[in-house]
């Protein structure tokens, strides 16, 4: 939920101006997109499509400009639905030219839209200043992005000076729950809402914010399959790993488009409102993750956000036991301490594959940031006579585009084999195929391996022989 913005549509938020602008300032309540945005930037993401809900009954705020007899001019409505509508001011005054007007729309943290020197008396002005807000006044300004504009009744001049504030902007918050986020597709010709809105954004990490409905995952699942994005939830506040587990188990989700967090939810200071707040982990663990790089595990990396969990507050530190009955049921949790030292991070980095080949994070993104960038990319090919130069270029440019990846440490073979196999000829683009329009590219990538698991055997006591090697050690 936000109280400013596009229902049902991605908005690009990149920075804390970006979510001043376009969602609104955060709130204290469940389902806030403006505190997970907030959450998230600060953790590093930087590259967010949020999408908006409501249950229907958002409103936009409304007032209006008035003639000497108090009679209605122009009506302005707040571009979007939602209560930060209701901040709007508009001021309508003598205008720079002579014999003109300048109207002024405010809204706090946004740089005022000034239409000066609007001519008219009478209806002509009224519709003039109607025409300026919603059309822009040519190369000098353009169209408002905070109101539109109705013309009203009138055919009087205005009052000499006035300003108005407005009223009745509502964010439809009132019936929110799971299902709505998760929303409904656009398939069968229907408006496309809530998670189904993401559709072809590209985004590669998927959160649905404060859900925890286990019935929803199968969706939410076959969403991430579809689209190549990793989609992150939990368990309710407070439900244990074994509850959790059983949910996953009931849900018959093993995938690795999707991860799952115990119900250990995680504490946040709200800056804005000034408070301490409990928030659901995945909104910490998807932001953590989108902030990786796609090769990267979010195993073991610190969450600097985050300053308590449900359980750490509680005093009750997760024993040995408990974090490996977690790695046993594909889920994960993140809590205080990690290996790498007395910080918050992820203790399993793992999706809820049972395979132990596809079972990590860095698999699930690194296959979907591969494909996608390879889907992206050759579209050109169609439409092209399949000859032996194309088959070479398009090879060429798929090993080109490997061999940065290598270059850059993201795929390679520790032990010194090679890090990917391009094949495109006639082994794999018969006569029978090639006959078809089809050219076929069969590509093999080898990831780095996270380190899961590090083992030093120890040899010690009074009665160990120890050999030296006779190469003097380097200084």
């Amino acid at each position: 939920m936000a109280s400013w913005g596009a229902v049902n549509s991605p908005m690009l938020i990149g920075g804390p101006g970006d979510l001043a602008q376009k969602i609104g300032a955060q709130q204290v309540r469940k389902y806030d997109l403006a505190t997970a945005c907030a959450v998230s930037i600060q953790i590093g993401a930087s590259n967010i499509r949020a999408v908006r809900v409501t249950d229907g009954t958002d409103t936009a705020a409304t007032s209006t400009l008035k003639d000497t007899a108090a009679a209605t001019g122009a009506t302005l409505t707040a571009y979007y639905t939602g209560t930060l509508g209701n901040s709007l001011t508009a001021t309508l005054g003598t205008g720079t030219a002579n014999s003109s007007w300048k109207l002024t729309i405010s809204l706090p943290g946004v740089s005022p839209e000034v239409f000066d020197n609007i001519p008219g008396t009478g209806l002509a002005l009224w519709q003039n200043i109607v025409a300026a807000v919603n059309n822009g006044q040519s190369g000098i300004r353009g169209a408002s992005q905070l109101v539109i504009a109705t013309v009203g009744a009138s055919s009087v001049a205005p009052a000499t000076t006035q300003t108005i504030t407005f009223t009745s902007g509502t964010d439809g918050a009132t019936t929110i729950t799971d299902s709505v986020l998760v929303g409904v597709d656009g398939i069968t010709g229907s408006t496309r809402k809530g998670m189904y809105a993401l559709r072809g954004s590209n985004a590669q990490v998927t959160n649905l914010i404060d859900v925890t409905d286990s019935t929803q995952w199968p969706t939410m699942l076959t969403y991430g399959l579809s689209e190549g994005s990793y989609v992150v939830t939990q368990g309710p506040a407070g439900a244990s790993y074994a509850t959790v587990s059983t949910s996953l188990n009931t849900a018959g989700c093993d995938s690795y488009a999707l991860k799952v967090l115990v119900g250990d939810w995680g504490y946040w200071f709200d800056q804005v409102n000034n408070q301490q707040r409990m928030l659901a982990p995945a909104t910490f663990s998807a932001a953590r993750i989108a902030a990786l790089a796609p090769h990267q595990s979010a195993l073991n990396k610190p969450i600097t956000n985050m300053i308590g969990t449900q359980r750490t507050v509680s005093q009750q530190p997760y024993s040995v036991p408990e974090i490996g009955a977690i790695n046993q049921a594909r889920l994960d949790v993140i809590t205080n301490p990690i290996p790498a030292g007395n910080a918050f991070g992820h203790r399993s980095g793992l999706n809820t594959s049972s395979n132990p080949t596809v079972n990590g994070d860095n698999y699930t993104r690194m296959t979907n940031f591969v494909s996608l960038t390879l889907a992206a990319s050759f579209g050109y090919v169609v439409g092209n006579l399949q000859v032996p130069d194309l088959r070479r270029s398009t090879k060429s440019t798929i090993e080109s585009f490997l061999e940065t990846l290598r270059l850059q440490g993201m795929i390679g073979d520790v032990n010194g084999g090679p890090a990917y196999s391009v094949q495109i000829d006639a082994t794999n683009n018969p006569d029978a195929r090639v006959s078809l329009g089809y050219m076929q590219a069969d590509v093999q990538v080898k990831y780095l391996s996270v380190v899961r698991y590090f083992l030093i055997n120890l040899e010690a006591g009074q009665s160990v022989t120890i050999t030296v090697s006779a190469t003097p050690r380097a200084a």
